[in-house]
């Protein structure tokens, strides 16, 4: 039974959606305490790191999400999700993260590139990862955001993307802790198969 965080920032039926279309499993609660019964969850998000960080903090979230993967539970963020698992964000203001990444959330700066990113881009995958078994290398996905993920080491960086003059970090794997700045509940095949790859992980 996989566990979807509502905390207020998701795109939450459209996740749910995808797990029901896949034949999984899973449910949405905005109840951190149902979080202790199951082995892994999503923390999906779309909108302002501020706005969602304040929001995993006062309903509890974070607390519990900290908990799960301390004790082996695992973790996948999606977009906005997988920024919140970062150390800091520089998105208007400067806010702290769950710090279960090293690292910190920037903004994306082109001259030449339009800002937000919106579209399909190819994925890189940059080690044996989880989350891209049986997904041929530099297939595209679906994003949207104008932030980017820049992790302290290269060790958790499972795939990078090619925007704005820079390749960022597009997918984590680490210690049981996943997660991909694309939204793969809108990436068709590719990216049913990276939900179905951390079902069945």
């Amino acid at each position: 039974m996989i566990f979807i965080a509502d905390y207020g920032a998701g795109n939450l039926r459209s996740v749910l959606k995808a797990f029901e279309y896949l034949g999984v499993k899973a449910f949405v609660s905005s109840d951190p305490s149902r979080l202790a019964g199951c082995s892994k969850v999503i923390l999906p998000g779309v909108g302002a790191f501020g706005q969602a960080i304040e929001s995993l903090n006062a309903s509890g979230f974070t607390e519990a999400l900290l908990e799960h993967v301390d004790k082996g539970g695992q973790l996948l963020g999606i977009c906005l999700g997988m920024q919140l698992l970062l150390t800091d964000s520089e998105e208007m203001g400067f806010w702290k993260g769950m710090n279960l990444i090293p690292g910190r959330v920037r903004h994306f700066s082109s001259d030449t590139d339009k800002i937000p990113q919106i579209g399909w881009n190819s994925v890189d995958q940059q080690k044996e990862s989880v989350l891209f078994r049986g997904i041929s290398d530099h297939s595209f996905f679906y994003f949207v955001h104008s932030y980017y993920c820049e992790p302290e080491t290269n060790d958790a960086v499972a795939s990078t993307t090619w925007f704005a003059g820079k390749n960022f970090c597009s997918a984590i794997e680490k210690n049981g802790i996943f997660a991909v700045q694309f939204h793969p509940e809108k990436s068709s095949d590719a990216g049913l198969q990276v939900l179905k790859n951390f079902a069945g992980c």
